[in-house]
């Protein structure tokens, strides 16, 4: 007994030293002041990211929840450290004189007190108070991998919404030159019509042509302008903030970064995942002991001091003494069963915990295989659809020349048209799926 009395005070101890500093900086934190957000913005892709952890209120709420841990454990370790209390208390004990009232014992009388000065100092220790700090300090370390989970989701967001605003700026300056070639030819079209050279059908074409180009232009100015949107919910910064992006989309889809990213190693305790789910058999490990704690013993220690005494200055009369020392021991000894139900009903939850810990380790491996496969994938077919888009621009180019002079039809400029415009589309779903492929792999090893 003595033994594990000397352990429950060590761990008091060991569990009140960690409340460093930090504990009280948390506790103390202020509200954040309100930001200044100037009219325009120009970020590159790092520094949208750094302005996006430090102003995102969703990420904001989850340091939050840092802060609420270390206070709930801090809570849990105050209430095992020594609670004092001052207290004065008066009553108005007068004869039918108004007189302080007094105890007559025929040739003696005693004044009775009319008002009491007291302090008491109270300590309680049980072993499941304890553990519950234990499980507070994994609460922290639990919240502390949210919020880089927070922080790594933010990222790779704001690396795909930059990158599509900057496809598609890139799209719509394509398709800008596009329409301007083919406005060309519709004039030119329209003057044969006129000379005669050329049949009003001809012309017809053309202008279908050169209104679907530049319905798809406003299509994508209008998609430009729902990215740019989600990027500043993002970076939360109004909706009237301009915005100028400094990192071009060749240097987001730079090949060595690529290649560098698909030659790192994976290291899985690097993984967030793997990490909250390792705390988390901790934290199922620290409840079958607080579970079993349910059988060991409460020690209290209390110290009280008082003072009576008489607003007229007499001295009183009584019979408690002035201090007062007390030792409490409780045992538990028969609770038909519940607390063995308890210590039974953790240990199976710990067991779940470790199924899932190792089946999510041995997932955590293919899943590194089937991101490594996305994003060479992703990167494969991001290569042919920017061929494609090169090659579809100088065929276009060329039946446009062709057409210019007479030597080719309209349905071969109406065909390049459409392959233009489709292969500018399946770019634009080939750069996203590249970004998005590198940011889920950078996620996954844990890697900014």
């Amino acid at each position: 007994m003595k033994t594990k009395i000397l352990t429950l005070l060590m761990a008091v101890l060991t569990i009140a030293g960690t409340a460093k500093a930090e504990d009280h900086v948390m506790a103390a934190t202020k509200a954040m002041p309100a930001r200044e957000v100037p009219a325009s913005l120009s970020l590159s892709l790092e520094e949208a990211q750094d302005y996006a952890v430090k102003a995102n209120r969703t990420l904001r709420n989850a340091e939050i929840a840092v802060q609420q841990a270390y206070a709930q454990r801090w809570q849990t370790i105050a209430a095992m450290l020594p609670q004092a209390d001052l207290s004065w208390s008066y009553q108005h004990l007068r004869d039918s004189a108004f007189n302080p009232y007094k105890l007559d014992f025929g040739p003696m009388q005693m004044t009775m007190p009319d008002n009491t000065t007291s302090i008491s100092v109270s300590i309680g220790l049980n072993g499941q108070a304890i553990v519950g700090a234990l499980l507070q300090n994994v609460a922290i370390d639990m919240q502390k991998l949210q919020f880089e989970q927070s922080e790594n989701d933010i990222r790779a967001n704001i690396i795909s919404s930059y990158a599509s605003v900057l496809v598609l700026q890139d799209i719509v300056g394509l398709l800008n030159t596009s329409l301007d070639n083919i406005n060309k030819l519709y004039e030119m079209t329209l003057r044969s019509v006129e000379v005669g050279a050329a049949e009003q059908t001809a012309a017809d074409q053309i202008r279908v042509r050169v209104n679907t180009l530049r319905n798809n232009i406003n299509s994508n100015k209008r998609s430009i302008q729902l990215a740019e949107s989600a990027l500043k919910v993002l970076l939360d910064v109004p909706v009237t903030t301009e915005i100028t992006l400094t990192t071009s989309l060749k240097e987001m889809l730079s090949v060595e970064a690529i290649m560098n990213l698909l030659g790192e190693d994976f290291i899985i305790q690097n993984n967030l995942n793997y990490q909250l789910l390792e705390k988390n058999v901790d934290l199922a490990k620290k409840n079958v002991h607080m579970a079993a704690w349910a059988y060991g013993p409460t020690i209290g220690f209390g110290y009280q001091y008082s003072k009576p005494g008489c607003l007229n200055g007499e001295k009183p009369f009584s019979m408690s003494p002035p201090h007062a020392f007390a030792v409490n021991f409780s045992m538990p000894l028969w609770s038909s069963g519940k607390r063995a139900a308890g210590v039974v009903e953790k240990k199976i939850a710990l067991e779940e915990a470790r199924n899932t810990f190792a089946e999510t380790a041995d997932n955590l491996g293919i899943q590194n295989q089937q991101l490594r496969y996305n994003l060479q994938n992703a990167y494969e077919t991001y290569l042919n659809e920017q061929d494609n888009i090169e090659v579809t621009g100088r065929v276009f180019e060329s039946v446009t020349n062709k057409y210019n002079y007479g030597s080719a039809s309209n349905l071969e400029l109406v065909n390049a048209s459409n392959d233009l415009i489709s292969a500018q589309s399946t770019y634009v779903q080939a750069v996203l799926s590249l970004v998005n492929a590198q940011a889920e792999l950078k996620k996954f090893l844990n890697i900014r």
